[in-house]
């Protein structure tokens, strides 16, 4: 039986959350072998009855939330923040907040296989922003950030095999990088129509509002 909590945050979001990268493409993953949801006999998902609108806010919620390895204070924060400002709509500036941590750049430069270990990446000080040595995941990377890989961290060997990776990567337009410097920069700011995955930020904003 598979107990890894990741693949379990999966199997009950009915989807994969690639939470684990590279290896849930892999035929060992647990949404190819157990789609169903956990405790659930897969012959039982058809008979379940309709979600409420509310169910599926909550679910949308946890699979976000998850997807950016957030807690629930943190993840509510960055709700309320999006919707106390005016002049953008509370999803885009979600998705904004979401995307612009530094953790999560890290892993869109492809500097690392899942946002799990771009944020151990930073807070074991492999990561710098403008020049400087950094270990805090949840920083804001603003336009003109440049973020790269410590000197000193170059020759650890996850570095090595992920110089590969980063060669054939292409970023989301609103960053840049140097694949040979391993080096990248934020140059716009992140769209919600960019996102290659398929959250409902307004589902989540209507679950706060409640």
């Amino acid at each position: 039986m598979n107990s890894d909590p990741k693949c379990k945050k999966c199997r009950r979001a009915g989807e994969k959350l690639f939470l684990k990268g590279d290896k849930c493409t892999t035929p060992k993953c647990a949404m190819e072998r157990k789609p169903n949801t956990p405790g659930m006999p897969f012959s039982a998902r058809k008979h379940r009855s309709v979600m409420s609108e509310y169910g599926l806010q909550l679910k949308e919620k946890q699979k976000v939330r998850n997807v950016y390895r957030l807690s629930e204070s943190q993840f509510s924060s960055y709700v309320q923040e999006a919707s106390s400002r005016h002049g953008i709509a509370p999803t885009d500036r979600l998705f904004e907040n979401l995307e612009t941590r530094l953790d999560s750049v890290v892993f869109r430069l492809g500097l690392a296989s899942s946002r799990s270990n771009a944020r151990q990446m930073v807070t074991h000080g492999h990561i710098t922003l403008n020049g400087r040595r950094v270990d805090i995941p949840s920083i804001r990377v603003k336009k003109g950030d440049v973020i790269g890989v410590r000197e000193g961290s170059r020759d650890n060997g996850v570095f090595g095999i992920l110089g590969e990776k980063v060669a054939a990567h292409t970023p989301p337009s609103w960053l840049d990088i140097d694949k040979k410097k391993m080096e990248g920069s934020l140059k716009g700011v992140p769209k919600l129509t960019e996102n290659d995955a398929t959250f409902n930020f307004t589902q989540i904003i209507e679950y706060y509002s409640r």
